[in-house]
């Protein structure tokens, strides 16, 4: 699966490999895999900061994830990690806010670094998130079918 490949890259800070599985994912239908990137990240925040996520717990995720990528992957940009990761919260800046959304590979790129950078905190694999994702999605879908 490219999900696993780019995280377990990223993991890796090996960007030749990220580069190669984000390329997979952009190929890949952009709402559901925005959609599964976005579930994955919004859990490992909640697991984290299981009393609630602040305005500094966000900075402190964007500054780690980015500072981190940063040293391998030089086309990291923060306000791409930004985006995604108010993505995954639910929050969507508008373009007239003077935010773009990010393509597919930029998404492609930048969810993996977070996700890997969020990662490290703990001791379950990828695949367990990406099931528990798989499986909310199916369920929500199957609440909004008449």
């Amino acid at each position: 699966m490219a999900a696993s490949a780019a995280v377990e890259a990223a993991r890796a800070e090996n960007a030749d490999d990220l580069r190669a599985a984000a390329a997979d994912l952009a190929v890949l239908d952009a709402v559901r895999t925005g959609t599964v990137l976005g579930s994955v990240l919004r859990t490992l925040l909640e697991e984290q900061h299981a009393d609630g996520l602040d305005g500094d717990d966000l900075r402190a995720v964007l500054e780690h994830s980015a500072t981190s990528a940063a040293a391998w992957l030089p086309e990291t940009d923060p306000e791409v990690l930004l985006v995604v990761l108010a993505g995954a919260l639910g929050v969507h800046p508008e373009e007239a806010d003077g935010i773009a959304r990010p393509g597919p590979m930029a998404v492609g790129l930048h969810a993996p670094v977070l996700i890997a950078d969020l990662m490290a905190g703990t001791r379950r694999r990828l695949e367990s998130y990406l099931e528990a994702a798989f499986a909310e999605i199916a369920r929500a879908e199957t609440m909004e079918a008449p």
